[in-house]
């Protein structure tokens, strides 16, 4: 540690200046310590604009509207830290593609005057790592004018884009805490586990996977360990890839691209899944702009996409980012693997969710919530997944897209959607 220059997190700030703005690393490189070392420097600062995309830890003071007179959110992925923000309408929100972010910073539609970013500490070479979070990191770090590190020896060094050399950084700020964790296996349902099996038996071997968020590719996953040579080439990875990894079930052996190596751009799981990235060469973690473009994504065979949804129109139109206006979180990558998986000899774009909310509200609707945004639309979906079974709408016209997401909703929402369907189609499905 006495190695190098490290400063208190006072003088680190005192770089940010009234009328910057800020990039603050996300998921589980989030900043935390700085960011609430940053209100005691509110009184000094006005119009400091906040960029990031998924945030953790739940309640960051910042983020509070006693505060927005100095710092205001333009979120490009609206995540829960700021959720209440954006809905209570100090904080915007900026709908865009993750994969055209870096271009946001790249070609100064947002240039960036202070980036701070978690990383691991100096190695041998004076190189720290971005850890599990390179994504739009790296362009943020490449284009800033100024650039605080936050060394963090809990931070695993991850292999690929995400490595840093300590004369990069303005100012280093050395702080030892642990990463938040989200442990989505906890979380897994028995209507999960029906979807994952429906959802397993649609991959072959071979097959190179990308998982969207949350307890179904978890689910999923937990019914891929007889399969043989998966490859993964993800967004974000979680911890439900570390058993089929060491089983050897996910060998990445037949992938075109990055054989014999697991591509993603952030992960967000627990402390195993922080230990099992650190040093692992078996992974390498990549600029979003590369990981997420659809024609990289393509190159491999039998990409198999698996992501959920908020909701499905009778048209096969999805809404992923918001409920009705509220907007509960962004774009992502949803839309570029499932065109990429479309794009892949054999591949299989799938969107697998529950029939249901857990307030028992139908997700297969006539019509999406006013004000909801589509993500995916109805031109680029095809394998649709409920615990009810499979469907497959490529190719389909729109009356026989709505029987058959008819045939996938609750049981006891089929009336009122095939009421809704004759309204639509003047036709009994």
């Amino acid at each position: 540690m006495s190695t190098y220059n490290y400063v208190s997190a006072a003088e680190a700030l005192s770089l940010i200046q009234s009328g910057d703005r800020v990039f603050i690393h996300g998921s589980a490189c989030t900043p935390t310590y700085l960011l609430n070392e940053l209100v005691h420097e509110a009184p000094r600062l006005r119009n400091v604009e906040l960029v990031s995309i998924t945030q953790q830890g739940k309640s960051v003071e910042i983020y509070k509207p006693g505060y927005r007179e100095s710092f205001h959110v333009n979120s490009l992925f609206v995540s829960e830290p700021v959720r209440s923000a954006v809905s209570e309408g100090y904080a915007d929100f900026v709908p865009v593609f993750l994969s055209d972010i870096p271009d946001l910073f790249n070609n100064q539609i947002l240039p960036l005057d202070v980036a701070i970013v978690q990383v691991s500490p100096p190695d041998r070479h004076g190189y720290c790592s971005l850890g599990t979070s390179i994504d739009v990191a790296r362009s943020a770090v490449n284009t800033a004018k100024a650039v605080i590190g936050l060394i963090n020896p809990r931070m695993p060094r991850t292999h690929g884009d995400g490595l840093v050399h300590h004369t990069y950084f303005s100012k280093m700020v050395f702080h030892e805490a642990p990463l938040p964790e989200v442990d989505y296996s906890a979380k897994v349902t028995d209507i999960d586990r029906k979807i994952g099996a429906y959802v397993a038996g649609l991959i072959e071997d071979r097959s190179t996977l990308q998982m969207g968020i949350g307890t179904i590719p978890d689910a999923v996953l937990s019914y891929l360990g007889n399969h043989k040579h998966l490859g993964v080439h993800t967004e974000m990875l979680s911890d439900g890839v570390i058993d089929l990894f060491e089983k050897d079930v996910i060998d990445n052996r037949y992938k075109n691209l990055h054989p014999n190596r697991i591509v993603t751009s952030f992960a967000l799981g627990t402390k195993r899944l922080y230990d099992f990235l650190d040093d692992n060469p078996g992974l390498t973690f990549l600029d979003i702009d590369y990981v997420n473009n659809p024609t990289i994504i393509a190159k491999n065979d039998q990409v198999v996409a698996i992501n959920s949804c908020v909701e499905i129109d009778l048209t096969g139109q999805v809404c992923a980012d918001s409920i009705g206006t509220y907007q509960y979180s962004g774009i992502g990558g949803q839309m570029d693997f499932m065109r990429g998986a479309a794009l892949s000899r054999g591949g299989k774009p799938i969107i697998a969710v529950n029939s249901r909310t857990k307030k028992g509200l139908p997700r297969i609707v006539p019509t999406l919530k006013p004000g909801a945004g589509v993500v995916t639309t109805r031109g680029h979906i095809q394998y649709v997944v409920t615990e009810y079974g499979i469907t497959n709408l490529f190719g389909k016209n729109l009356r026989q897209r709505a029987k058959a997401l008819i045939d996938l909703a609750h049981p006891d929402d089929r009336a009122m959607l095939h009421e809704q369907a004759y309204e639509r189609f003047k036709v009994f499905l």
